[in-house]
């Protein structure tokens, strides 16, 4: 398959958005559909299909899957990934035109990472309002809505580029929203919390 320059940034946009929800989905789907040759991976992307890579990213596919359902658990996976989700996205936005389109490669990592970045946020932001609540059924929904987005979206970037690009100013411009709402909204319960921690003289807790 020759990719022009339209859908490689397509794909490049799309490991970059989609590593900032779920990056070992990223890896690991992108380099299964590699394996089996439902898609021919830029040069630079093709390490991701190899056994051992498939391997490692299938086990970390698996843990975070489950990781990303626990209340609590999710939101320090999220934190603990923050230094790894969107190095990576850049990182594999880059791969997409490798060594020989530096200065494509190298629009393509910023574009990567700042997509990571964002999504990240509004990932992380999003479930730390929804663990607020008692009961764990919306936290499992979120991560399920996650766990179908990625894979549609990288579907998009190969198949139907414009509806990608369609798709994902739709999906920045909720992100954005969601990020601007939700922090104010978490911060308005630490104070509440904070303001509400002291117990007052004479009253015990039960």
């Amino acid at each position: 398959m020759n990719l022009d320059t339209p859908q490689l940034i397509a794909i490049a946009a799309a490991l970059g958005w989609a590593s900032g929800l779920r990056l070992y989905a990223v890896v690991f789907l992108t380099g299964m559909a590699g394996s089996l040759g439902w898609v021919d991976l830029p040069a630079g992307l093709k390490v991701l299909q190899h056994p051992a890579m498939l391997g490692a990213s299938g086990m970390m596919l698996f843990v975070e899957f489950f990781a990303d359902k626990i209340p609590g658990v999710d939101t320090l996976w999220d934190l603990v990934h923050t230094v790894v989700r969107i190095p990576a996205g850049a990182a594999l936005a880059a791969a997409v035109f490798g060594a020989d389109q530096a200065t494509w490669a190298t629009v393509a990592a910023l574009l990567g990472g700042t997509l990571a970045a964002t999504s990240h946020v509004s990932k992380a932001t999003t479930r730390a309002a929804v663990n607020t609540s008692p009961e764990p059924f919306s936290n499992v929904a979120m991560s399920l809505l996650g766990d179908g987005a990625v894979p549609a979206m990288l579907w998009l970037s190969w198949a139907h580029p414009l509806v990608f690009f369609a798709a994902l100013a739709l999906a920045l411009i909720t992100m954005v929203a969601l990020i601007v709402v939700l922090a104010k909204f978490l911060r308005l319960l630490v104070r509440r919390f904070s303001r509400s921690g002291q117990v007052p003289a004479g009253e015990t807790t039960r």
